[in-house]
């Protein structure tokens, strides 16, 4: 009996798929894939707490923006932070505006990227491509694992993607029209408006991907003109009127800005092989192949495609925008090995580098959907249900999972501090920085963080110190303020009129700051305790002194 209601009750999901599917047949469809989009992707992001360190990191940088009203400067615990461009922290600092300091508010922008590229992808299918097929490719897209936990990641790779797909398809778009014996200047703008978003979102890679992606594209059809054509100079023109001011601003604020944004996070980092996360050239093909469960199973059927998708396609009596099948498939095909391939090339890897290449897979996995439709296949739309649910299922258990199993989180410990703070007691992160308890907890006075920072400025290790250490150079005397080495600590908290002390520690590494000996944690979360150390409290280390754990 259970079995036949499990079955009746896929049978029904099935059925109520089929009925959107159908109402995806109307002209104005793009408005309810935008809809559905968003709301499939947004429901569960409020769920969990902000994970740690790329959401805390790059959501706290927003949150400083609003704390400090400095919308110019990214800032890291009040300190330049240049790692990245300012575009997905300004769009984040409206957001939690708009929308208060929570999760939600966190990881909207990311959200509203997946479901711009979804719909602009959906639009850009319907318009070259068989109607039939704009659906397929959207609906594979929207519910597949690795865009939706993408959509549910508050850091810059979900914007940058979008913004890079954006740019390949305006600029495409700018090819078919001149083709077509249509204007493209609206569509070269376009592409370049977009370029230039993706060069403040992630630098370059936002011009030398989707550049990538076309050139090859165009090369391999011997379209020597069209490439001509998209160097159009007044384009060039408004991406530089729209890139140089923020980047000619920071050079003036800060003398050594263009020299560590430009030539050593763009060029170097790409080259060295000192940095986190090294992984063999194939990383990313069982990552993708395993994030895009089930429908990556149906990319066999690709490799023996035969019959009409093979051919020309001749677009039908009431459609003059359609383009041959072989020239979309070769964008497409262009379009998935210039991000795969750019981004295997250096050791450091990380999985969100490639999420640009979703659109382009989503595509060539409909075809076979395509194929079989066309063999007259039996159940062939139902299949497409079948396989959706399942992606579905798999994206609903990871959020689960995380609510199950959460992953580590300081916001407990911010919360205490929030909640308990007095003004002027000051707040210290010894060895470790917790990018999210400013915004949990609206402090908004320098961190004090304690390291060996001289150890730091020897090694190449890519982490929090590192970050720090660099943002430091950039403004001196704030970095002595905040980058404290343990002795100085201690000799801080032994002085006779040391302020109320807030401090964030490893609870294994409480051995290493003798003044925490005899002292109970007011709170801990995970291996992290805080610890609250009035004025004028005696401790061990100091001088001699008794200890004597405050009340």
């Amino acid at each position: 009996m259970r079995l036949s209601g499990v079955r009746q009750a896929g049978r029904w999901l099935v059925d109520a798929a089929e009925v959107v599917w159908a109402g995806l047949q109307a002209r104005t469809a793009w408005g309810w894939v935008a809809l559905w989009t968003f709301l499939w992707l947004a429901a569960t992001t409020w769920t969990y707490a902000l994970l740690l360190p790329d959401e805390g990191r790059y959501v706290g940088v927003a949150w400083s923006m609003l704390a400090s009203g400095d919308y110019l400067t990214p800032m890291l615990n009040g300190l330049p932070f240049f790692h990245k461009p300012p575009l997905f922290y300004w769009l984040t600092a409206g957001s939690l505006a708009l929308f208060g300091d929570n999760a939600w508010a966190g990881r909207l922008v990311s959200v509203l990227s997946a479901t711009v590229m979804v719909t602009v992808f959906y639009v850009f299918l319907r318009r070259y491509a068989r109607h039939s097929a704009a659906r397929r490719t959207v609906l594979i897209l929207a519910v597949q694992p690795f865009l939706f936990g993408a959509a549910h990641y508050a850091n810059l790779d979900m914007l940058v993607a979008a913004l890079i797909s954006l740019t390949v398809m305006a600029g495409a778009d700018a090819v078919f029209r001149r083709e077509q014996s249509r204007t493209d200047r609206g569509a070269l703008l376009l592409m370049y408006g977009l370029a230039a978003a993706g060069f403040l979102a992630k630098g370059l890679i936002g011009v030398v991907l989707p550049g990538g992606v076309l050139l090859f594209w165009l090369l391999g059809r011997r379209r020597y003109r069209a490439i001509g054509r998209l160097l159009w100079w007044p384009g060039i023109l408004l991406f530089l009127v729209l890139t140089l001011p923020w980047m000619v601003a920071m050079q003036l604020r800060y003398p050594g800005f263009f020299d560590y944004y430009i030539v050593y996070q763009h060029f170097q980092r790409f080259l060295e092989t000192g940095f986190n996360n090294p992984h063999p050239f194939w990383f990313y093909v069982p990552v993708v192949l395993g994030l895009t469960l089930p429908w990556s199973i149906q990319l066999w059927r690709w490799l023996t495609l035969h019959g009409p998708l093979q051919g020309d396609f001749v677009p039908p009596a009431h459609s003059l925008e359609q383009v041959d099948r072989r020239v979309l498939r070769g964008l497409m095909l262009s379009w998935l090995a210039v991000v795969l391939v750019f981004f295997s090339i250096p050791t450091s890897k990380l999985i969100g580098y490639v999420i640009a290449l979703l659109p382009p897979l989503a595509w060539f996995i409909q075809e076979t959907f395509e194929q079989r439709e066309a063999e007259t296949a039996p159940g062939v739309t139902r299949s497409l249900m079948r396989h959706a649910l399942v992606a579905v299922a798999i994206c609903l258990t990871a959020v689960v999972a995380l609510l199950v199993f959460p992953r580590h989180s300081t916001k407990p410990l911010a919360q205490v501090l929030a909640r308990s703070v007095v003004p002027g007691e000051q707040l210290v992160m010894f060895n470790l920085y917790a990018y999210d308890v400013p915004l949990y907890a609206n402090w908004r006075q320098p961190v004090i963080a304690v390291a060996d920072w001289d150890q730091v400025k020897q090694s190449h290790i890519d982490d929090w110190r590192r970050e720090l250490v660099d943002a430091a150079d950039f403004a001196p005397v704030a970095g002595q303020q905040r980058l404290w080495s343990a002795a100085r600590l201690q000799a801080d908290l032994c002085g006779a009129s040391h302020p109320g002390t807030w401090l964030l520690a490893w609870l294994d590494e409480v051995h290493r700051l003798p003044v925490l000996a005899g002292l109970v944690p007011v709170a801990q979360a995970g291996q992290m305790g805080l610890w609250h150390i009035p004025p004028l409290t005696l401790l061990n280390g100091c001088d001699g002194m008794p200890s004597s754990a405050p009340e």
